[in-house]
């Protein structure tokens, strides 16, 4: 069982939080620990990066989508094997209310540690972090870490006003010419397959944080996990599979890389085997599957080249006609669609599954938890089961070209913010909203029996 565990959060997001999160990581790595890294949030991204310098899996903890137990449950489990667990806080310490990282650190009962961006302010940091310390005393900070100090002076300035006025210990200064570079994009930073850090940039990082920031301090503020009797068992526990195993073909490559690792744990654990297969790449499906699931990505960068894959689509349309079932979720979904425009305004073919078109904007679109009830039974539960996820993307839906269909579009999710969406055509489901399965195991039962029945998703 890990000695220490600990999560970085941050007083606002961009305060250097990630950057910070993975040099304390590689540094721990480098010194002989087990690191096994996490995520607060929804995030598909950073939990990749986690991976290039632990070379563990990172696992999604969010409480609006698995709930307490289930987050309990994935961290103390994974915690049985490693020396260490660093989790990455989201966005500021408190924001995201009840899904926020001040509350998933109540929850599992571990310190923060918090990250000050100093950067334009001197003794108006030990004020700020006053107030963090005083907003909610059932939280414990465990110590502080100021980002972005200008000089000698200016540390100096800080470090005595929170002396005088603050009780948290302070654990790491880095200084602002310091400066990493992670690849960005429209959805965040590039994937960790992607290697944004370059190698000199990691051993610099490793480097500063050996230097600025005082490790063995923060493991000794940091606590051993403290698992509650009362999380043993509860949601987030898949169902064992004592079936036969049955095989499902998921779309995985430079295009479809957005899932929740835990959801591929839960449908092995309830008996499915996973074969993977590149859109991008491939010019066959895998044959024997009872299930096609395309995740999310950026089938918007790789537009032209899935559409260049003929064989491919054809092949995917094929398996629609025969009656396979498939499972889209956002970039998924557009890739299912009959056409995505480009953020240049290029059109480009896809599967055309679904009679739509997804146009690529330059702004956010959609962004936020969603609750989804089934207002039909379809592939993933019967009408009036609750599932939950999140919603993420730059692209718009035009569903104009759905009337006539021959077998009809059925919509199948309401969702929390009033809307609907979630549409079922024959055989295949799709939808923009990525969904967690830890809080509603009894959809991989129902996707189970669904498959063994060999039923298309779309009622009648």
């Amino acid at each position: 069982m890990a000695q220490a565990c600990f999560i970085i959060g941050a007083t606002h997001s961009g305060a250097g939080k990630t950057t910070l999160t993975l040099g304390i990581m590689a540094a721990l790595v480098r010194r002989g620990y087990r690191v096994q890294p996490f995520k607060c949030g929804p995030d598909f991204i950073d939990p990749t990066l986690h991976e290039t310098v632990t070379g563990r899996v990172s696992y999604t903890l969010d409480l609006h989508m698995m709930g307490a137990d289930a987050c309990r449950d994935l961290f103390f489990e994974r915690a049985e094997t490693a020396d260490i667990c660093v989790l990455e806080g989201v966005m500021g310490l408190f924001d995201g209310g009840s899904a926020s990282t001040a509350a998933l650190a109540k929850v599992l009962q571990v310190p923060v540690f918090l990250i000050v961006d100093a950067q334009s302010s001197a003794e108006s940091n030990g004020a700020q972090l006053k107030g963090f310390e005083e907003f909610d005393a059932e939280l414990t900070i465990g110590g502080v870490i100021f980002n972005r100090i200008g000089s000698p002076r200016h540390r100096q300035l800080i470090e005595q006003t929170v002396r005088q006025h603050c009780r948290t210990k302070i654990v790491g200064w880095v200084m602002r010419d310091h400066a990493f570079t992670i690849a960005e994009r429209h959805l965040g930073l590039h994937m960790g397959s992607e290697h944004p850090l370059a190698d000199d940039d990691r051993r610099r990082l490793e480097q500063t944080i050996e230097e600025h920031l005082d490790l063995p301090a923060m493991l000794e503020l940091a606590v051993p996990p403290r698992r509650p009797e009362r999380s043993r068992g509860r949601k987030g526990r898949p169902p064992v599979g004592a079936r036969p195993t049955m095989r499902i073909g998921v779309a995985e490559d430079e295009a479809f890389c957005f899932y929740y690792r835990q959801n591929f744990e839960l449908l092995i654990a309830a008996g499915f085997d996973i074969v993977r297969f590149s859109p991008l790449h491939d010019r066959h499906l895998p044959e024997g599957v009872a299930l096609l699931y395309f995740g999310g990505g950026y089938p918007e960068l790789h537009a032209a080249a899935l559409s260049a894959n003929e064989e491919m689509r054809s092949a995917v349309r094929e398996r629609f006609a025969a009656g396979l079932p498939i499972y889209g979720e956002c970039g998924g979904f557009m890739y299912l669609c009959r056409q995505l425009v480009d953020q240049s305004g290029q059109l480009h073919q896809m599967t055309d599954i679904f009679p739509f078109r997804t146009t690529m904007g330059t702004r956010l679109r959609r962004l936020g938890y969603r609750t989804v009830e089934l207002q039909q039974d379809c592939l993933l539960g019967r009408s009036g089961d609750r599932l939950f996820g999140h919603e993420f993307h730059y692209s718009d839906l035009d569903a104009g070209q759905s009337v006539d269909e021959t077998p009809p579009i059925v919509t199948c999710y309401r969702l929390d913010n009033n809307s609907s969406e979630g549409y079922s055509i024959g055989s295949a489901l799709g939808s923009y909203v990525h969904l967690h399965f830890a809080n509603t195991p009894k959809v991989l039962i129902h996707l189970r029996r669904q498959l063994e029945r060999d039923q298309p998703c779309a009622v009648e």
